[in-house]
């Protein structure tokens, strides 16, 4: 569903737009310095600290409701985190904070394809507040009518639907999924149905925006379970461009039932729709670490450095494609 027409909120100022684009180049360039190292946790532990250093210098109030695990697990841009100017800036406008500083930490180490940097920014209490679990996942791109596809429906029965509401035979139909061996099941269904499959080893926030433009990226629809941090992303971009997402905590032990509790989730078997995940206005900004199919990755020249990012507005329906050369490289010390 298409949020076009969704208010503009006084908090998120146009310029926040670029200035959250500042944000994903500085961690993906931190991230990009140390690809095909093989050394995932100091490429994503470059990519948290050149980001929450970007977030500290922004107007905001802003509180990470998306980060990188609970305070006792992640030293920086943890869950319940405060950023923004010293800590939080009180005359700035208060927002939640969603970050995957790098997403694809192993794509990143191997310097495969689709490794990105992300972030979505909301007004305070816009964004699912989501534990860092797994997350049951659907979702198409726009255009196609409400109830298209569902969660609770068979894989071959979405894949039927999504492919007569486009007017293609099932074969016509190409479905993004992460090669797990969970998955191993979903992936026959598909098949069986007459689709296509394309199996990612990282990635599903890049793996459901490319669903928003099937024409360029190949792929119709994203089946399958990832992290839950991940699917708020996702949302948040989906929220921007259109589309229809549905999803599910994965709550299967005593200790995940007692950390969605106290994350303030009610309901552990909710089916949350993207209105559910972001309301109103939002941000979404990504960019790419990696050559990858939505983003080119970091360049690094001689006095030059270049970046490729997207970033979307809910509100106003705008995605903006920016390349750009970096020539003042100290600040990406």
């Amino acid at each position: 569903m298409s949020s076009k027409s969704a208010p503009l909120l006084p908090g998120l100022e146009r310029a926040l737009s670029l200035e959250i684009v500042r944000v994903t180049e500085q961690a993906a360039v931190a991230a990009a310095r140390l690809r095909g190292r093989g050394a995932e946790k100091k490429s994503d532990q470059a990519a948290v600290d050149a980001m929450r250093r970007e977030l500290s210098a922004l107007a905001i109030d802003g509180t990470v409701v998306i980060g990188e695990g609970e305070m006792d697990e992640a030293p920086m841009l943890f869950i319940g985190e405060k950023v923004g100017a010293k800590g939080g800036s009180k005359s700035g406008p208060k927002v939640d904070i969603a970050v995957d500083p790098l997403e694809g930490t192993t794509l990143c180490a191997k310097n495969m394809p689709g490794a990105i940097a992300t972030l979505a920014m909301a007004e305070e209490g816009a964004l699912l507040h989501a534990p860092d679990i797994y997350m049951d996942k659907i979702a198409i791109g726009p255009g196609y009518p409400v109830g298209v596809i569902d969660l609770d429906a068979p894989a071959d029965e979405n894949i039927r639907k999504l492919a007569k509401a486009k007017g293609v035979k099932p074969d016509a139909i190409t479905a993004m999924i992460l090669d797990r061996p969970r998955h191993a099941d979903l992936i026959a269904a598909v098949r069986k149905a007459g689709a296509a499959v394309s199996l990612i080893t990282d990635g599903d926030v890049a793996g459901v925006i490319h669903t928003a433009d099937p024409e360029k990226s190949g792929i119709d629809i994203f089946l399958g379970i990832g992290g839950a941090p991940e699917g708020v992303l996702a949302a948040a971009a989906l929220r921007c461009i259109g589309g229809q997402m549905q999803t599910r905590l994965v709550v299967d032990t005593d200790e995940k039932r007692e950390r969605v509790a106290k994350m303030g989730i009610k309901d552990p078997r909710k089916k949350y729709e993207i209105e559910d995940m972001v309301k109103g206005d939002c941000l979404f900004a990504a960019t790419g670490v990696t050559d990858g199919r939505m983003l080119r990755g970091v360049r690094f020249g001689t006095g030059v450095i270049e970046t490729e990012t997207v970033v979307m507005r809910s509100a106003s329906g705008t995605i903006r494609w920016i390349r750009a050369e970096h020539r003042k490289l100290d600040k990406f010390a």
